[in-house]
């Protein structure tokens, strides 16, 4: 096969977002090549895509089969079902894929679950581990409603913590909830969160204001992960009091930089594990086909839904 279908950016047609036939990829030693069966859409590639340039290949989390197994032996063998993730050009009939950011799917773990998987999941699962032991500590959330938001939540409450949910509007609150939130806090001002803190762990996704007022809410030695800052980059916050709680910090969380540190596949192994056994529900607001990937994407954008947006990808 020498050429596929892929998604890529066009900035002549509207929504940016098109399929195309472009070649099909050449692995390399340690890449696999997966028929893709479903992908999830996450904010941060749709808005790159909304100044990338032309031909740019987006896509991060994938679902799928393996088509050829890696030629030094590494990974899983043909037919084998799994959930990976790649930096761009995730969206697309067939892509290669390092084995080391794959994971083997159980039986009962669907693709469009699994395809919620890899950024949003991986990345509250990391902003977790900064928490270290978070048994019957007080965990705030922000930015609750999205699909990192929630993950958190259901990780946070299955590690025995006490989970506490900021959200800007009243209409999530039942979904946060049902995510397993001990209290929620609704408002644009994150001050009234104090009354459950301090905070041994903040998972932060707003920035600006929110994240000024979240570096005061925390106890001796806690942490505020960042992960975003959908709310402003710009931060002003109470030094005095931040340095002076004693062991306070703040990390900044990418990803793809936690990546090198631990590889994909065994973050995966175990949110999939947690699926298949009934412990981790991911949140699936939309499923389509992915010939409506540039209007799904512009809902994402749009905040139309909370959960994830799940596109399969059809012969």
């Amino acid at each position: 096969m020498s050429k596929i279908r892929a998604v890529v950016v066009d900035p002549n047609v509207q929504g940016r977002l098109v399929l195309r036939d472009v070649d099909a990829p050449t692995p390399a030693a340690n890449e696999a090549t997966i028929r893709v069966a479903a992908i999830s859409l996450n904010r941060g590639e749709v808005k790159r895509s909304t100044t990338a340039e032309a031909g740019w290949h987006p896509g991060w989390d994938l679902a799928g089969t393996v088509e050829t197994p890696a030629a030094d032996g590494s990974g899983f063998g043909k037919g084998t079902r799994v959930v990976g993730l790649l930096r761009s050009g995730a969206w697309a009939e067939l892509v290669a894929v390092p084995t080391h950011s794959l994971a083997e799917l159980p039986p009962s773990v669907s693709f469009a679950q699994a395809a919620t998987l890899p950024v949003a999941g991986l990345t509250a699962y990391h902003a977790l581990l900064k928490g270290g032991l978070l048994l019957a500590r007080p965990v705030l959330v922000t930015g609750a409603s999205g699909g990192v938001g929630n993950f958190a939540i259901q990780l946070a409450r299955l590690s025995g913590a006490q989970v506490i949910a900021h959200i800007r509007t009243p209409e999530y609150e039942s979904f946060v909830k049902n995510a397993g939130a001990d209290s929620v806090v609704i408002g644009e001002e994150l001050s009234p969160a104090s009354k459950y803190g301090p905070y041994h762990l903040i998972v932060e996704s707003v920035g600006g204001k929110t994240l000024g007022t979240a570096l005061g809410l925390l106890a001796e030695n806690g942490v505020t992960v960042l992960l975003g800052v959908s709310g402003g980059a710009e931060v002003t916050f109470d030094a005095q009091r931040f340095f002076a709680t004693g062991g306070a910090s703040l990390y900044g969380l990418i990803l793809f930089h936690e990546l090198q540190r631990e590889s994909a596949a065994i973050g995966l192994t175990r949110l999939v594990n947690l699926v298949a056994a009934g412990k981790l529900h991911p949140h699936i607001d939309l499923e389509a086909s992915w010939i409506e990937v540039a209007d799904v994407a512009q809902k994402l954008l749009d905040r139309s839904f909370p959960g994830k947006a799940i596109l399969h990808i059809a012969d």
